[in-house]
């Protein structure tokens, strides 16, 4: 690691990172975390701190495997991207194009660019079909096209947890003629090229042994209930499991290396898996002043007024003025990241040319959890004096 003074930050001010994480780890709000912070590619802070599992009395270490949650869709639209720059799709592609079951029932007008930006109108929720249907690709894309959208395509921004990323899974499957399952394309395109070699999407022997387990550090539902994130860790595990949007397992390196493949415009040690163009153009804001209904309940249980839902062609957006996010408010706006349920991750400040990566276990509430990361994010930006 590289020395924090080498690289900008005052050194007593980023000791308060490690502060803050271990007094709430003290005070019950999470269990452990692993967190690496980098500079201009160097790295300057990888620890960890507390439990993988607090009840066995289990402590974190680097070795440590994570269920992705959501920032699996990162790795997802990574390939859908690049599936972009190959020609294979397009941004204004009609999914009925590839799909045709998507030709009616009002799902004709759904664009990739649609499902990238959460604004296609698709199920915004987890779907209620049994186990076997969520984690097959197929079967899943299926019974989505059985039913009706929610919204007309662009009219709104509503998150949608699992449905989306599915489709687009389908589409690069459809479009390479179904050669390979989703599982053998992100190993093979992303995964191995990357060096990525504690990342895998479902279960496997080597890394499930090394699993953080995962548990809940609230009980009062918010955006998930408690019990329906525990179950999806549970999911995860299944035999032949395939959740494009957050079904992957992974650990702290592998998850900074993806971030830093970003941070450099798509590539990293030799590999190129992006363009910057690519990067450069799809880190913006696409969907303008449209809020994310799916916060609309933080508005009842926090208090918190709506804000721009900010989001880019497969990423978050920092964006402009003070509102609640993973991202820091000092960050620059053009920061993009990408977060999962109550305990995950990533976000690069081109501008301060800040890399961040983070897994957790214990997973808060989403309010709480974008709340943690935030304060977070205060801490590193602020660490900085040149």
């Amino acid at each position: 690691m590289t020395a924090p003074a080498d690289l900008g930050f005052d050194t007593d001010r980023l000791t308060r990172l490690p502060a803050r994480i271990n007094a709430d780890i003290e005070a019950g709000r999470y269990h452990g975390a692993a967190l690496a912070v980098s500079r201009r590619g160097q790295t300057v802070y990888r620890d960890v701190h507390g439990y993988a599992d607090r009840e066995s009395g289990r402590p974190m270490t680097l070795e440590d495997v994570f269920v992705s949650f959501s920032i699996g869709k990162q790795f997802t639209n990574t390939v859908v991207l690049a599936r972009i720059e190959q020609g294979q799709l397009h941004l204004d592609m009609p999914v009925c194009e590839l799909i045709p079951e998507f030709g009616s029932r009002g799902l004709r007008g759904i664009k990739l660019w649609h499902l990238l930006t959460h604004t296609s109108g698709i199920m915004s929720a987890v779907p209620a079909v049994a186990p076997e249907v969520i984690t097959n690709i197929g079967k899943l894309t299926a019974w989505l096209a059985t039913q009706r959208p929610e919204t007309l395509p662009g009219e709104v921004v509503n998150y949608s947890i699992i449905a989306a990323h599915s489709v687009m899974a389908e589409m690069i499957m459809r479009a390479e003629g179904a050669t390979r399952s989703f599982t053998d394309i992100m190993r093979e395109d992303l995964f191995e090229p990357l060096g990525m070699s504690n990342t895998c999407m479902g279960p496997r022997a080597d890394l499930v042994e090394r699993l953080v387990p995962v548990t809940a550090c609230y009980r009062e539902p918010g955006m998930f209930h408690p019990d329906e994130v525990i179950g999806v860790g549970a999911v995860v595990l299944m035999d032949g499991c395939e959740i494009p949007a957050g079904g992957y397992l992974t650990c702290l390196d592998d998850l900074h290396r993806f971030a830093l493949m970003l941070r450099n415009g798509g590539e990293l040690d030799g590999t190129r898996i992006l363009s910057p163009r690519t990067l450069d153009y799809c880190t913006r804001n696409f969907t303008g002043e449209k809020r994310n209904l799916l916060f609309d309940y933080a508005r009842e249980t926090r208090g918190w007024e709506a804000w721009p839902a900010s989001i880019g062609l497969g990423f978050f957006m920092r964006g402009e003025g003070i509102q609640p996010g993973p991202m820091s408010n000092f960050s620059s706006p053009r920061t993009f990241c990408g977060w999962g349920a109550g305990s995950t991750c990533f976000w690069i400040d081109p501008e301060l040319d800040l890399t961040f990566s983070f897994l957790s276990s214990g997973l808060m509430e989403e309010t709480w959890h974008v709340e943690r990361l935030q304060r977070l994010a205060d801490l590193v930006v602020t660490a900085l004096v040149e």
